[in-house]
């Protein structure tokens, strides 16, 4: 036992596992995470809106929500190597010896822990959401949205305690110290790890932005969707046969719409009526996005006829018997807008049954999930 040598903790002579390579790359992070986290928080309330706001959303810009979740999606897989990159920087810290030197101490680890728990599984989760894979028995979006605040709410715990240690490390050469000769040496290999972690964020988002922004979509390489890939020129999410909508469901298909004045339509009725034109996109949460012709009916077309009120709320209900969102409710900012239709018909053809046949809503600055597919009634709530 005597002659047993004592265990020490690991030595690390890199020297860019500094507080200023950490605050350099710390700046960029927490830019993707609060664009995120604002990006996540505005594509929520558009599919959730809370009851005081169901009425008030706007319905423009056209291509808001596009736009929203496109960044969402994009900064989110920017952030996966800044985190790599931020954690590679300060894994040394996780050896430091004692693991816990008093009370404050192992608060701020514990803080630490959590911080970095939820940011990897944040990014994980969200990853395996763009293509649509899920591997574990819970529901996706109330986690994700319960992951983000406490993400924010750890990294502001950590941005409070690190205060000093940021703002010393902030600018390019650090306040408050004496090494300035040993900062200059290490000048040239930190510039170095900045320009290949920013060129690796470049090319994540390159390779994966073109499923929403067209001028890049020739380089989409690992976007898991392409937007002009797909039956009448859009990709489908959820096909009939997955939402179980059969042919012998639409084969007596008719419109009801429940108001006032309730009346019901056949198609050929409703293809009778005067048909409008809109040029809107499809946007999912998934990230990806194309723009489409829709040729259909007026919303609001549709509810004067029924007698509703001008500032009525409308539940439209799908015909789908299997997944979410097949009943929607849509504020009258949307039903009025003379952009929103019952859609008959998609880039010049009659819908096929994966893109919603007999019916589909389309709105302008709207997720892709409340274009309630195989609408088979809209009904005026008071």
């Amino acid at each position: 036992m005597g002659g047993m040598k004592s265990l020490s903790p690991p030595r690390f002579r890199g020297r860019l596992h500094d507080p200023r390579t950490a605050t350099a790359l710390g700046r960029c992070l927490g830019a993707a995470v609060l664009t995120c986290f604002v990006t996540g928080l505005i594509s929520h309330v558009l599919q959730e809106p809370p009851g005081v706001l169901a009425d008030r959303l706007p319905s423009r810009p056209v291509n808001g929500y596009r736009i929203n979740q496109g960044v969402h999606v994009a900064t989110g897989i920017a952030a996966i190597p800044l985190l790599l990159a931020k954690l590679w920087t300060v894994y040394p810290r996780l050896f430091t010896w004692p693991a816990v030197r008093g009370v404050r101490h192992a608060l701020e680890r514990l803080s630490v822990g959590v911080l970095v728990a939820a940011a990897l599984l944040q990014l994980f989760l969200g990853l395996l959401n763009i293509v649509q894979w899920y591997p574990w028995p819970f529901s996706f979006r109330p986690v994700h949205w319960a992951l983000a605040w406490v993400l924010a709410g750890s990294l502001l715990l950590h941005l409070a305690v690190q205060a000093p240690r940021i703002a010393a490390h902030w600018r390019r050469r650090s306040t408050g110290t004496r090494q300035l000769p040993d900062e200059e040496r290490d000048e040239p290999d930190r510039r170095s790890l900045l320009l290949g972690v920013g060129a690796a964020v470049g090319a994540v988002t390159v390779v994966t932005v073109g499923q929403t922004f067209a001028p890049l979509r020739p380089l989409n390489l690992l976007g898991p969707r392409h937007p002009e890939h797909g039956s009448q020129g859009l990709p489908v999410n959820r096909s009939a046969a997955a939402a179980r909508v059969s042919p012998a469901a639409v084969r007596d298909w008719r419109l009801r719409v429940a108001g006032p004045l309730p009346y019901t339509l056949t198609w050929a009725e409703l293809a009778a009526l005067p048909q409008h034109d809109s040029e809107l996109p499809i946007a999912c949460v998934e990230g990806w996005s194309a723009m489409a012709r829709w040729r259909g009916v007026r919303m609001r077309d549709l509810l004067d006829r029924a007698g509703a009120p001008s500032g009525a709320t409308v539940r439209i209900v799908s015909l789908q018997r299997k997944g979410g969102y097949a009943v929607s409710e849509m504020g009258a900012s949307y039903a009025r807008d003379p952009l929103t239709l019952l859609a008959l018909r998609l880039n010049g053809e009659i819908l096929n049954a994966d893109h919603g046949y007999p019916a589909r809503v389309i709105a302008p600055n709207r997720p892709g999930v409340l274009q309630t597919k195989w609408v088979t009634r809209i009904e005026v709530l008071t």
